[in-house]
């Protein structure tokens, strides 16, 4: 009988399961990856409590999860296999596989293929399984090896801080400005790091709860204001909207003084959503959106081995992966958690019980 590897499914809504599997094997092309750490992820959540992300809706039983990191356990026929990709080697894993060809791929904005596939994904049918496995198979391309001075706990952070780290790009030059974050989520925090990162000279943040405003200042707020606090005065040069709320971008947009630049980050639910447009057009607001990323993991890697960017705090807690169920209940009570990690080697730790 071969090896069995666990995995975290979702089959419907609130229906979620850690099963036993037969062990995958890498193709020509792909490596397998042992998984050491997942972090949960609001998409997961929404597979997990809906059934849905937005229109993707689960129709098959889907593996969840995109951000992971682990080390090569084996590779598949005609993977060169250089030091980065030796067995053994720590890595993380970019979830996004996209066409390659389409217009967008080619002026490398790889982010916003249309055909793209994401780990642990409902956008297609078959579903892209994810990588809350013992096992991820993946293209030997998206398989990173680790700086050697990273360790993988922090390193699971790198999917998700790529993102922050992408719509601050979509900001333009921050240094020296005035910033508002709405939303001290796991991805609001991080923005924040990588604000303080990019030179950002004030940072506001706002959101509902206390615990995360504190882990927002923790990384780099110089301001925090509870989402009931009014952000009209603020006049700030740039809003990085992640709370994916209608009231989180109506305060960003609020908080922008003219001629100021609002980036989109989180997003909102299905349907219409309503904009101060009249704001917009009169302020002569610049309003772009930032969706994942592509290569700023890379970057996102080597700013958190040399230390240029803390993320530490955004990890409030670590469970073993056959506690999903708690682990899921705990990622989704923002009053309570920030980020949340699945551990595959079986160890327990960290706050927010």
């Amino acid at each position: 009988m071969g090896e069995t590897i666990r995995a975290v499914v979702a089959h419907g809504i609130g229906d979620l399961r850690v099963e036993h599997r037969d062990a995958p094997t890498p193709g020509p092309g792909h490596v397998a990856v042992r998984v050491r750490y997942g972090g949960i992820c609001g998409s997961d959540l929404h597979y997990w409590r809906h059934g849905a992300v937005g229109d993707f809706r689960v129709r098959e039983p889907l593996t969840l999860g995109h951000e992971v990191v682990g080390e090569v356990h084996s590779v598949g026929e005609g993977v060169t296999v250089t030091s980065a990709l030796e067995v053994g080697t720590p890595v993380a894993v970019h979830p996004a596989t996209p066409c390659g060809t389409c217009p967008q791929c080619a002026q490398g904005r790889r982010n916003i293929c249309a055909t793209s596939r994401y780990l642990g994904s409902a956008a297609h049918f078959p579903h892209v399984q994810g990588g809350f496995a013992d096992l991820l198979i993946a293209p030997a391309a998206q398989v990173l090896a680790l700086p050697p001075d990273l360790d993988s706990r922090r390193a699971a952070l790198a999917e998700p801080a790529a993102v922050a780290w992408h719509a601050v790009s979509r900001a333009g030059d921050v240094r020296g400005k005035s910033v508002l974050v709405t939303g001290a989520g796991p991805i609001g925090c991080l923005v924040v790091a990588a604000l303080r990162t990019a030179g950002a000279a004030e940072i506001t943040v706002t959101d509902l709860h206390e615990q995360p405003l504190a882990i927002a200042a923790s990384v780099g707020a110089t301001r925090t204001l509870l989402a009931t606090e009014s952000t009209d005065d603020l006049r700030v040069d740039v809003a990085i909207e992640s709370s994916g709320s209608p009231a989180g971008l109506a305060a960003a947009i609020a908080g922008l003084h003219p001629g100021g630049r609002l980036v989109g980050l989180g997003l909102l639910a299905h349907g219409q959503a309503p904009v101060a447009v009249n704001t917009v057009i009169t302020r002569e607001l610049e309003y772009v959106g930032s969706f994942r990323f592509d290569t700023a993991i890379c970057d996102v890697l080597g700013a958190m081995a040399d230390g240029s960017l803390f993320v530490d705090p955004v990890v409030t807690a670590v469970r073993p992966v056959d506690d999903a169920a708690e682990a899921f209940a705990l990622a989704a009570a923002p009053e309570r958690s920030c980020k949340v990690l699945l551990d595959f080697g079986g160890l327990s730790e960290g706050d927010g019980r």
